[in-house]
């Protein structure tokens, strides 16, 4: 049987929108790197396409860009911060999450304050915090800092913003060593409202302020297992050897989530008592805690010595 000659790009982007055409990933890697002339042609072609597929494609775009790294979508998922469906934009602000490029803040900004949709809001604010991870590690002119930072509080301080729009903007703003970030992160944890408050413990890991470790370490004993999670996770973030007496504790915890991440945390950590433990859970009966610190003393020893994993 004659195999079937490949698509051209040209052809690819016609098919988009004929729903018998099938979404195959290697078609749809002929959408990288899009010369002009083909980015016209997609944004012509993009409007005709029923949303159905146009959401199945910007999925499908985003899953081919964390599998090949060589992959480069973003021209497209840039047009479709403005696609007129609520998860299109979502996704394609998902799709960006690895450009840093600094013409990206007033559009996700425009997207946090303005658009219509609450997910497209939380999505944008998630976005706009490795901006402010970039700003804390002075990576950020001081005029873009000014605008993330200025976008994130006015969404925490706004007392009509979604809650879920609050809190991604809360753990996005965490990195930025501001006093209106520890005054937000303090009120956020004395809430009544339990996710907010889930928000803030993770916010405390973020914020890189070891002032927040016997907080943490209380919480590491919440009844609450999604705290003890977060709690565990922000200890690691903070790399506090304080820390390790607790973690090893929730490697037994009872839940599954809880255990990775306090496995999670010591190799973080990795002081001499940390590795020391992980060693000890290789031999454990509990396969989540033992596959687990395998994975962790395996990229640590690669940290030590990249050469030493070599295939």
């Amino acid at each position: 049987m004659a195999s079937t000659e490949p698509l051209s790009t040209e052809q690819v982007i016609a098919g988009l929108d004929n729903p018998d055409q099938p979404l195959l990933h290697s078609n749809l890697a002929e959408l990288s790197n899009l010369t002009t002339t083909e980015q016209e042609l997609l944004e012509d072609t993009w409007t005709a396409i029923e949303q159905e597929r146009r959401t199945q494609i910007i999925h499908r775009l985003v899953d081919l860009a964390n599998e090949n790294i060589e992959l480069n979508f973003d021209a497209i998922f840039k047009f479709c911060l403005n696609d007129r469906d609520d998860e299109v934009r979502s996704t394609a602000i998902e799709g960006l999450w690895e450009n840093e490029e600094t013409s990206l803040i007033e559009p996700l900004i425009k997207l946090l304050e303005q658009d219509s949709s609450e997910i497209v809001r939380a999505a944008a604010a998630v976005a706009l915090g490795k901006f402010a991870t970039l700003a804390e590690h002075e990576k950020l002119g001081s005029e873009h800092q000014a605008r993330v930072q200025q976008a994130l509080l006015k969404a925490i301080n706004d007392k009509i913003s979604p809650l879920e729009v609050h809190r991604r903007a809360l753990e996005s703003i965490a990195p930025l060593s501001i006093p209106q970030v520890k005054t937000a992160i303090k009120e956020a944890y004395r809430s009544e409202n339990p996710e907010l408050r889930i928000s803030s413990v993770y916010a405390m890991g973020k914020s890189c302020d070891a002032s927040w470790l016997p907080l943490l370490l209380k919480e590491m004993t919440s009844t609450d297992s999604e705290v003890r999670y977060e709690a565990a996770g922000a200890c690691g973030e903070l790399e506090e050897e304080a820390a390790v007496p607790g973690l090893k504790k929730l490697v037994d915890d009872f839940d599954a989530d809880v255990q990775m991440a306090a496995v999670q945390a010591l190799g973080k950590i990795g002081n001499t008592e940390a590795i020391e433990y992980l060693k000890r859970c290789l031999e454990s009966e509990n396969e989540v805690v033992s596959q687990m610190a395998e994975e962790v003393l395996s990229d640590l020893k690669t940290e030590e010595d990249p050469l030493s994993f070599r295939t």
